[in-house]
């Protein structure tokens, strides 16, 4: 990559759509593009590609074909699943028992905010479970929360936890989360947004109840994504309308969606089982030569479990958003936590609750990669992140 090209280290925002995918998903805009529930032949073709894209789809996340429910992206599916499911247990609750829903402290607005719907339409107890200093969920505040819920006026029907902080990296212990849950019979909704393609994922085998994927993370066009439910768990769907993808969210499905959905996670996850010790050793590479080079620079999140392409940052002493402009300047484009806070300089949440004071939390800067970077990239990160600091009074 040459000097004058911009360093793109933003990829936990969005990921480029490659070529294979474009090629894939086209001959289902142009010529195959019929009706997948039309009855003619062209519309045998088109079910035939949908139901062949929910089975890749599906092994690759260690889930079953009848779990896939393709949705328009991560928002939606995160949507779909706290407000799905906890609607429909309330079914089975006692007259005058409120649903409680547990989420993490850490958890992405798409969670967090259907829970607060909950609370503000059905009076649902909502019960943040703290994090650590390292954003990972406390285990024994889950347990207490679960607890706390039986037999008083609110039941847990709902655990929802990321499976990686988009903000820091971390990577939750999925499996601790669902077998405490599981314990009290209550399902677990994991938001693996910022894991898929990027990590292993086995659905199934960690006993999962429902998980969030959005497309454009791992390379398709924005827009996509799917919410994979197990058929035990009772979803109450919030479209109403012709009864696709099981009853549990109508409308015409996106056919050369579900195409390039199924074609980029499995290139994506062919390149992680390649790359994925190199990922690691450049994102660690570049770990220790920002904090030498830059003595004020504290890594957050887990410095161990976490993301392969994540390195997160606080500067104290300059601000996050004045960091970006500069390095943008200087050709590296990263950002400063979620990309869905971006314009409206937001103190980083997940830093927060991590016990960051604000002026800390708002110094947050993350460089997210999906490829290996080269020791000529790291060197000019470095470069550029050290006359960022200069420039802006950081010595």
């Amino acid at each position: 990559m040459s000097a004058d090209t911009a360093l793109y280290l933003d990829a936990a925002a969005t990921e480029p759509v490659g070529r294979t995918v474009i090629d894939a998903m086209l001959p289902f805009m142009t010529d195959a593009y019929a009706n997948p529930a039309s009855v003619h032949q062209d519309g045998k073709t088109a079910a035939r590609a949908l139901d062949a894209a929910r089975h890749s789809f599906a092994a690759n996340l260690g889930a079953a074909a009848d779990d896939v429910i393709f949705t328009s992206g991560g928002t939606e599916s995160d949507n779909l699943a706290v407000k799905g499911i906890a609607l429909a247990q309330m079914r089975r609750l006692p007259h005058g028992v409120r649903p409680r829903i547990i989420v993490s402290a850490a958890e992405h607005p798409a969670v967090a905010e259907s829970a607060r719907w909950m609370q503000r339409f059905f009076g649902a107890d909502v019960v943040v479970a703290p994090v650590d200093d390292h954003a990972r969920i406390r285990l024994d505040a889950l347990e207490k929360a679960l607890a706390a819920g039986d037999g008083a006026d609110s039941r847990p029907v709902l655990v929802s936890v990321m499976l990686a902080n988009n903000e820091v990296g971390t990577i939750q212990p999925v499996e601790d989360v669902v077998r405490i849950a599981h314990s009290h019979h209550v399902p677990v909704h994991v938001d693996a947004v910022q894991a898929a393609g990027q990590i292993p994922i086995r659905m199934r085998d960690w006993d999962v109840d429902a998980l969030s994927v959005s497309g454009h993370k791992f390379g398709t066009p924005k827009g996509l994504g799917a919410l994979l439910v197990r058929g035990r768990v009772p979803l109450e769907p919030l479209l109403s309308g012709g009864g696709q993808e099981r009853g549990l969210r109508s409308g015409t499905q996106n056919v050369a969606g579900a195409v390039g959905l199924a074609i980029a996670l499995d290139e994506s996850i062919r390149f992680m089982r390649a790359h994925h010790a190199a990922l690691i050793a450049s994102r660690d590479r570049l770990i220790r030569g920002v904090l030498e080079a830059i003595p004020q620079a504290r890594l957050t999140g887990d410095p161990v479990s976490r993301l392969p392409g994540h390195a997160s940052f606080i500067f104290p002493g300059v601000t996050g958003e004045a960091l970006l402009v500069d390095l943008d300047a200087r050709g590296i484009e990263c950002s400063s936590g979620s990309a869905c806070a971006v314009g409206r300089h937001e103190v980083p949440p997940t830093l927060l609750a991590m016990g960051l004071e604000p002026a800390a939390a708002r110094s947050a800067l993350r460089f997210t990669f999906r490829r290996p970077l080269t020791d000529a990239d790291i060197a000019r990160i470095i470069a550029a992140l050290c006359a960022s600091c200069n420039s802006l009074g950081l010595h």
